[in-house]
């Protein structure tokens, strides 16, 4: 598969929790202790078989990321 996503960071997942609609999966990077948590469809999670343990690829494409503190 080829994509135009530039950011991509392997991993393993350690959480995926599904909820009625949505799943927050997290997944530890490879050669660290960063975890990246993701928000997906249940149905997306469920199609993909996402299990603690498997290992994953976190493609991240976007146009702004916002983070704020007090």
């Amino acid at each position: 598969m080829r994509l135009s996503t530039r950011n991509q960071l392997t991993g393993t997942i350690t959480q995926v929790d599904l909820g009625s609609v949505m799943a927050i999966v997290k997944v530890r990077l490879d050669g660290g202790d960063q975890i990246i948590t993701a928000s997906v469809t249940k149905d997306a999670a469920v199609e993909l078989g996402l299990t603690v343990g498997q290992p994953a690829t976190v493609f991240i494409k976007s146009t702004e990321v916002t983070v704020g503190v007090d």
